[in-house]
C-alpha cells in the first residue's frame, strides 16, 4: 500500500477509534462545632413536607420527609396565600407560608416543539412529584429558641406590594413574642435573578444571636435525568474560584445515627462563591453578596429522599434598637450564557459563566461558543451561524491543509518510482521502506503530513458537539425545512421513506433508531464517501474493501448525533473536498475521480456502475491456476 493511503487509512482509523473511546467512556473539611450553648437539633418533620431549618452555622441540619402523599399542582398551590411572579421570562407565585419560592414556570422556553406544548416548570411546592423549592430564614443560636425566629411555615404578612416585578418589589414580614421583626425582600430582574434580602430588627434591651440562611431543597432525582457521559447533573458550585460538580448518585447521605452528622459535604467559602442544582438546561443556585464568608453545604438523605444545598452564613450579633441585614443572589432558570455572563460581571458572582458544563476541553468550547454566538447575532440562525463557523475553522487550519495535500499530490507524482523500488526489492518490506524513506528525504517529502489536518479537527470537533450538546442557545433552534432543532438528531427516517409512508420513524434512543438514517446522516456518508474517492483506492483488496465500508461505518454511528453537528461535519467534508480538489490540480495533479469510483468497486468485488466501455477499461482478472496448464482437451 502506498503512503499516501497508509496515511489516510491512519488518519481515519485514528478518528474511528478516537470517537469510538468518547462514546463508550464518558463519562470533605472537618464539621464545625455547634455555637455555644446551641443544642443539634434532632430529625424534624414539618407538617407539609418540607425540608426543616437549618440550626446555626456549623451544626448539622435536619432533612424531613415529606409526610404528605403526591397531590396534583394545583391542589398544592391552594393549599397556603401566594403572591404572583410574573417577568418577561417567568411566571409563578411564592407562598405566604414559610415564603418559599416554590412555584416558578420558564416562560421562554416550552417542553417540546409540539404547538400545544406546556411550558417549562422549574420550581414545584412540596406535596407534589418532585417537589422543588428554595427557603429562606435565620438560625437561632444563644437565647433565642426555634420558635423565636421564621421557620419553613411561618405565616409571612404583606408590608407592601403586591406582585413580584420587576419593578415592584415584595416585603414580607413577621413579628415574634419577644418583639423581634424580621422582614424579608424580594426582589426580581427581567431574566433569571431574585434578590433576597434578609433583615432582623431587635426592638428589645438583649443582645440576640442568630445565623441567616438560604435552601434549595429538591426532593428525589429530576424526573427527566438524562445520566449522559459528557454531561454533569447535580450538584455545583464554586469555592473561593474552585469549581465542583457531584453528581446526584455522589452526593453524601445525611447518616441520622450519628449526633454530630459529621458526613455532611462543606466548604468553607472565604470570600466568594455559590452552591446549586444544574439540570441540562435549567439551574438554581444561591450566591452570598461578593466578599462574604459563608458555608457551602450539599448533602442528601436516603431516608426523605431529599437533596439540599444550602449557604449557611455566619452567626450575628443584634444589639437592642438595631437591625442587621444580609442579601443572597438566587439564580433560577434557564442557563442562558447572555445573563449569566452579566451577573457575573455585574454582581460579583465569581465565575458564574463556569456552571455551564463546558467540559474538559473548556479552553476550546468556550471560544467556540463565544464565536458562534457572536456569529448567530450577527446572522441570526445558529443552522447558518454553524456554517460560517465552519468556513471559519476551515480558514484557520488552511495552512496545515495547504501542506497536506501539497505532499500528498508530490507523493502521488512518485508512484512510479515506488513501484519500481517495488519490483526491485521484491519482499523484503525492510529495504523497501529503507529505501523509501531515503527517496523522501531526497525529495524533502514528509509522508505523515497527510494527518496534519486531521489531528486538531478531532478536538475542534468533541469541543463542537459538546457546545451543540450542552448549550441552551441550541435548544430548539431550527434551521431550514425539517431541521427544526438543531440540538437533537434528524427527524427524518429512510424507514418510512422520510415521510412518505403513513408511520413515523422510531423514537430516538430506541435500537430500531440506530439503523433508522435520516437526510443528513446520509448526505454525511456521501460527503465522506466522495472525499475519498479523490485518491485511489488501495490495491490491496482487503484494505481497499475496509476504505470501502468506513464512510458507511460513520454515517451509522453519527446518524443519531445532534443535527447540528452534522450539518458541520457535512460542510466541512464538502469544503476539504474543494481544497483538497483545487490544491492538487495547483500542483500539477489532475484527480481521476470518476476512475477511482470505478476501480473502487473493482477492488471490492462490488457491482460496477458504468456503461460497457468504462468496464471494459477495468484492468482484466489475473487468470487462475498456473500459466504452463493448457487448456481442456474437448
Amino acid at each position: 500500500m502506498d503512503e499516501q493511503n497508509k496515511n489516510m487509512l491512519m488518519a481515519v482509523g485514528l478518528s474511528f477509534v478516537v470517537i469510538l473511546l468518547w462514546v463508550l467512556l464518558f463519562a470533605p473539611e472537618e464539621p464545625q462545632p455547634p455555637v455555644e450553648g446551641q443544642q443539634v437539633q434532632q430529625e424534624g418533620i414539618s407538617e407539609d413536607g418540607v425540608a426543616v431549618t437549618p440550626p446555626t452555622t456549623g451544626s448539622a441540619v435536619s432533612l424531613a420527609s415529606n409526610t404528605l402523599g403526591e397531590v396534583p399542582l394545583d391542589e398544592a398551590l391552594e393549599n397556603s396565600k401566594r403572591i404572583t411572579i410574573s417577568t418577561p421570562s417567568l411566571t409563578g407565585s411564592i407562598s405566604l407560608a414559610g415564603g418559599r419560592i416554590d412555584d416558578l414556570s420558564l416562560k421562554k422556553y416550552n417542553e417540546t416543539l409540539k404547538e400545544d406544548s406546556d411550558i417549562v416548570r422549574l420550581l414545584s411546592p412540596a406535596g407534589v412529584n418532585s417537589a422543588y423549592y428554595v427557603l429562606f430564614g435565620w438560625s437561632p443560636a444563644g437565647n433565642l429558641e426555634f420558635d423565636d425566629v421564621p421557620g419553613s411555615s411561618t405565616p409571612w404578612t404583606i408590608e407592601s406590594g403586591r406582585d413580584i416585578t420587576p419593578e415592584t418589589p415584595l416585603v414580607l414580614a413577621w413579628t415574634n413574642d419577644k418583639g423581634v421583626t424580621f422582614r424579608r425582600i424580594i426582589e426580581v430582574d427581567e431574566d433569571y435573578l431574585f434578590t433576597v434580602t434578609q433583615s432582623v430588627t431587635n426592638n428589645g434591651n438583649v443582645t440576640l444571636r442568630m445565623a441567616p440562611y438560604g435552601i434549595i431543597a429538591r426532593h428525589g432525582e429530576p424526573q427527566n435525568l438524562q445520566n449522559f457521559f459528557i454531561l454533569h447533573e447535580g450538584v455545583v458550585r464554586m469555592t473561593d474560584g474552585e469549581l465542583q460538580e457531584v453528581d446526584y448518585d455522589n452526593v453524601p447521605d445525611l447518616d441520622y445515627d450519628t449526633v454530630e452528622r459529621a458526613n455532611l459535604e462543606k466548604q468553607t467559602v472565604q470570600s466568594n462563591g455559590w452552591v446549586g442544582f444544574t439540570d441540562k438546561y435549567w439551574m438554581t443556585t444561591l450566591a452570598p453578596q461578593s466578599g462574604t464568608p459563608f458555608t457551602s453545604v450539599a448533602k442528601y438523605s436516603d431516608r426523605t429522599d431529599i437533596y439540599q444545598a444550602e449557604s449557611r452564613y455566619h452567626a450575628v450579633e443584634v444589639y437592642p434598637n438595631s437591625t442587621v441585614e444580609t442579601v443572597t443572589y438566587l439564580f433560577a432558570g434557564a442557563k442562558q450564557w447572555t445573563p449569566i455572563k452579566n451577573y457575573q460581571d455585574n454582581y460579583g458572582i465569581d465565575r458564574f459563566e463556569d456552571s455551564i458544563d463546558w467540559g474538559w476541553f473548556f479552553f476550546l468550547t468556550k471560544p467556540i461558543f463565544q464565536l458562534l454566538y457572536w456569529i448567530n447575532g450577527k446572522v441570526g440562525n445558529m443552522g447558518w451561524s454553524i456554517l460560517c463557523l465552519t468556513l471559519i475553522i476551515k480558514a484557520f487550519l488552511f495552512p496545515l491543509a495547504y501542506k497536506s495535500y501539497v505532499s500528498m499530490a508530490r507523493m502521488k507524482e512518485l508512484q512510479p518510482e515506488m513501484e519500481k523500488i517495488k519490483e526491485r526489492v521484491g519482499d523484503d518490506r525492510k529495504r523497501m521502506q529503507q529505501e523509501m524513506m531515503a527517496m523522501y528525504r531526497e525529495r524533502k517529502i514528509n509522508p505523515a503530513a497527510g494527518c496534519l489536518p486531521i489531528l486538531p479537527q478531532i478536538p475542534i470537533f468533541f469541543s463542537l458537539y459538546k457546545v451543540i450538546f450542552v448549550t441552551i442557545e441550541m435548544r430548539h433552534a431550527p434551521f431550514v425545512l425539517w431541521v427544526r432543532d438543531l440540538s437533537a438528531p434528524d427527524p427524518t427516517s429512510i424507514l418510512n421513506l422520510f415521510g412518505a409512508l403513513p408511520w413515523s420513524a422510531p423514537e430516538t434512543g430506541s435500537l430500531l433508531a440506530l439503523i433508522s438514517l435520516g437526510v443528513l446522516p446520509i448526505m454525511l456518508g456521501v460527503s465522506m464517501w466522495l472525499q475519498q474517492k479523490l485518491n485511489p483506492a488501495p490495491t490491496d483488496p482487503t484494505q481497499a474493501m475496509v476504505f470501502a465500508w468506513l464512510p458507511w461505518v460513520f454515517m451509522f454511528m453519527l446518524g443519531q448525533f445532534a443535527s447540528g453537528l452534522i450539518i458541520y461535519w457535512i460542510a466541512n467534508n464538502l469544503i476539504t473536498f474543494a481544497q483538497q480538489y483545487i490544491i492538487m490540480r495547483s500542483q500539477g495533479v489532475k484527480p481521476d475521480i470518476l476512475g477511482n469510483i470505478r476501480n473502487g468497486f473493482a477492488k471490492t468485488n462490488l457491482p460496477i456502475v458504468g456503461t460497457p466501455k468504462q468496464k471494459e477499461e477495468l484492468p482484466p482478472p489475473k487468470a487462475k491456476g498456473s500459466a504452463k496448464k493448457g487448456k481442456k482437451k474437448k
